[in-house]
């Protein structure tokens, strides 16, 4: 009993795989007919079922090669060549450069998902770099991709509907999906629970959105998330500088950037927080590495590091996440910081 339970949880996650993948596959036969809103509808579907497979198969414990290889083979299929051939049917059939336009972006898609594949087995990456992309995703590369289209069916025939506007747009989702531009991954999101309910507000301001104007919806969204590339890059260049950063608490880390910007006297982070330790411990690491290519300056005399900061002197030229020795740390209180009392224990 326990095996064949076992084989209906694995088998869950692979059924909305084949549901993302059949649903990228109605959106071309969709477009054959003409009904080209049911076809950004197919990929908009697609797009939710593949957000949930992965989601689903962690949760359930249900994680499994097979299940990583169907993935990538129905995200090739349903947001690589199902979104090609929607936009060649609808405009750019009767252009000569209209199918190289697809092609290109059905080899992009491919070209990003072996690229995904590849950097899941790079055991050398920070561990910040779990909250980011790679560039742009497929799924939000195929709604990007049809996004001129959204505009047609809401507004009707306009600029957004030229055969050279809709082939350069294409091309430049294309761009985004194999570009380097880190964004944001949304499997890594932790919302504050104050902001919990007024998150919760939204989502239903933005469902009844999606249903009462769900093309002009889904091009806001669109827009929203080309808005976030930007601050998607500064955030992984700063966490690139500051590694140690990421393992502090969110007030900590807005605490040290504020000193880091000169915006207000400098106060030394707290010493028991969660994930304190840690980030000293980086630091640390971090330290010994600069150690073997550049002098060192002479530290205080107690086990402080002080770790330099490029560009921001922060009056005593010490960095806000510079901390103390993490095994000092470690030996004074660090049950205390992760909520733990003496002579009580969790159950």
């Amino acid at each position: 009993m326990a095996v064949n339970g076992s084989r209906g949880v694995r088998l869950l996650p692979n059924a909305i795989t084949v549901l993302a993948l059949c649903s990228g596959l109605s959106a071309v036969q969709f477009a054959l007919t003409g009904r080209f809103d049911l076809s950004v509808a197919a990929l908009t579907a697609a797009a939710i079922f593949d957000s949930l497979d992965g989601r689903i198969a962690r949760l359930l414990d249900a994680t499994s090669r097979m299940g990583a290889e169907l993935d990538s083979l129905a995200d090739c299929v349903s947001f690589g060549v199902a979104p090609a051939l929607v936009l060649f049917i609808w405009r750019l059939e009767g252009n000569r450069l209209g199918w190289v336009v697809a092609l290109v972006f059905a080899v992009c898609a491919a070209l990003r998902l072996a690229r995904f594949n590849t950097l899941l087995d790079d055991t050398e990456q920070p561990p910040f770099a779990k909250e980011f992309f790679v560039g742009v995703p497929s799924p939000a590369g195929a709604l990007i991709a049809v996004a001129p289209l959204m505009l047609e069916v809401q507004f009707g025939p306009g600029f957004w509907s030229s055969p050279l506007l809709v082939g350069v747009w294409t091309l430049l989702a294309a761009a985004l999906m194999i570009s380097r531009l880190h964004t944001l991954s949304m499997k890594t999101v932790r919302v504050p629970a104050q902001f919990i309910a007024p998150l919760l507000v939204l989502v239903g301001l933005a469902a009844a959105a999606l249903v009462t104007v769900p093309f002009l919806t889904l091009t806001l969204a669109v827009l929203l998330y080309l808005a976030h590339l930007p601050y998607a890059v500064y955030r992984y260049r700063w966490l690139a500088r500051h590694p140690e950063a990421w393992y502090l608490a969110a007030r900590q880390r807005r605490a040290a950037v504020r000193a880091l910007h000169g915006h207000g006297p400098h106060q030394p982070l707290r010493r028991r927080v969660a994930g304190a330790a840690r980030a000293r411990a980086a630091a640390l690491n971090g330290r010994r590495r600069r150690a073997a290519a550049e002098p060192v300056p002479p530290g205080s005399g107690n086990g402080h590091l002080p770790v330099p900061v490029d560009g921001h002197p922060n009056g005593n030229g010490r960095s806000p996440f510079a901390g103390i020795n993490p095994a000092e740390d470690l030996r004074r209180g660090g049950g205390r910081r992760l909520g733990l009392r003496k002579g009580r224990r969790r159950r």
